[in-house]
């Protein structure tokens, strides 16, 4: 072929649109990633579950400890609301917030609970709570504003708070005092850029809590200095030891427009497929959030919510026995694991993760707790996960919602391993 048969060659941006001749070859330039999405790590727990789910698909015997999930079925109530649900065709969709009934029986619990008077207008219910926080964030932060977070952390807070433009930034909670939130330590933090404390209590991954005096003072230090409250409760009803549960919708009557609640179905309800979480305070913030969600998701799935409002009627009962199994299974569980050579762990509080100190397990290249985390995986088949992906280096996270039986085979394989160290 000679030069001038040659087809044209045509560089073509993804980004650009441009006439191009017939015969041509075209090339496109390399896809540009934005800086905000590479700044980004993929979150630390779905990265370890996705590692042993495929190690399982390959063939190896994995224990796998490292994501949230309880191990139980959803209600049945819940089930066979949703299943009749969509027999009947309610598979349409709904009003973004989600429907009346969920809104207003959320508003009604925790009237009942905690007594607060938000109305079904200052509920809105979201796909999942993860998404209730991200578009809380979505809703309150602007470059350059700053939002007071504990360590440790659950993994994607300040990831939320920076795909906002706004900085976390970070005050560590002390393992020798079981991780306790101290209202003191985070208002020192508090500067004129701050725009709200972003609370997770009891906490995903340490258990740790902030008692009732602790959180007064907190709620009325952000009334007077014009802070949002954010309480991600995810796990307020995983409370051990005779305490008490501590909310803070318990001050949303005295400081309607300091306190907002998160919480979710996923986990009291074990039913985490099922992506369903929700907010509750100021009714001009969850507008905000609803104009967000509309944007974002638009309404969470409509039979799904139906199940969610069979099990917040009438999953109360067994709710209260699978608690009482996730007590047994913490008490059964802990004492183990500090038999384990190189393993401290403090009976956590609240929540169903073990949270402990590994840097006893380091050595032969082992001076991380990432290095631990891979180690156990590959070593002992055990997947954890590394605690520097909560913000807190020394230690890893080993969720006791799990099977008796995978926990004590965990303490089997830890112990051959950590033995033969």
């Amino acid at each position: 072929m000679c030069l001038a048969q040659r087809p044209l060659v045509y560089i073509v941006s993804t980004e650009t649109r441009q006439f191009i001749p017939a015969g041509a070859v075209i090339r496109f330039a390399a896809m540009k990633i934005s800086a905000r999405a590479q700044s980004l790590t993929e979150s630390a727990t779905l990265s370890v579950a996705r590692k042993a789910r495929e190690l399982k698909a390959a063939g190896v015997d994995i224990v796998d400890l490292s994501v949230g999930e309880p191990n139980f079925p959803s209600p049945e109530v819940a089930v066979s609301a949703a299943t009749e649900a969509l027999a009947k065709g309610f598979t349409r969709y709904t009003g973004n917030a989600g429907i009346p009934d969920l809104r207003e029986a959320l508003a009604s619990d925790y009237r009942q609970r905690h007594g607060s008077f938000w109305t079904t207008d200052q509920v809105i219910v979201t796909v999942g709570a993860k998404m209730a926080l991200f578009q809380l964030a979505q809703a309150l932060f602007e470059e350059g504003d700053e939002a007071v977070v504990p360590s440790p952390y659950w993994v994607s807070l300040p990831e939320q708070v920076r795909l906002a433009g706004a900085e976390p930034v970070i005050v560590t909670t002390r393992a020798e005092d079981g991780f306790s939130i101290r209202a003191g330590a985070l208002l020192e933090a508090v500067t004129n850029r701050t725009r709200a404390i972003l609370l997770n209590s009891p906490c995903n991954p340490s258990g740790g809590m902030i008692d009732a005096a602790e959180l007064e003072i907190l709620v009325r230090a952000c009334a007077d200095r014009g802070l949002v409250l954010i309480a991600d409760e995810t796990y307020e009803r995983f409370v051990y030891g005779g305490r008490a549960t501590v909310s803070a919708a318990a001050f949303a009557t005295e400081f309607p427009e300091t306190v907002v609640v998160v919480g979710s179905f996923s986990k009291t309800y074990a039913m985490t497929g099922w992506r369903l979480g929700y907010a509750l305070g100021p009714q001009r913030l969850i507008a905000a959030l609803a104009k967000i969600q509309s944007h974002a998701t638009s309404n969470p799935t409509s039979f799904a919510m139906v199940g969610a409002l069979a099990a917040l009627r009438q999953g109360e009962a067994q709710w209260l026995e699978r608690l009482k199994e996730f007590e047994a299974r913490r008490d059964f569980f802990l004492p183990w694991l500090n038999r384990l050579p190189g393993i401290e762990c403090a009976a956590p509080a609240g929540a169903f993760y073990a949270f402990p100190n590994v840097t006893g397990c380091y050595g032969d290249g082992r001076g991380d707790s990432t290095a631990v985390a891979e180690w156990f995986l590959e070593g002992a088949r055990v997947a954890v996960v590394p605690g520097i992906a909560f913000g807190y280096e020394g230690h890893v996270r080993m969720s006791f919602a799990a099977a008796r039986e995978d926990l004590q085979e965990v303490y089997s394989r830890l112990q051959v391993l950590l033995s033969g160290a």
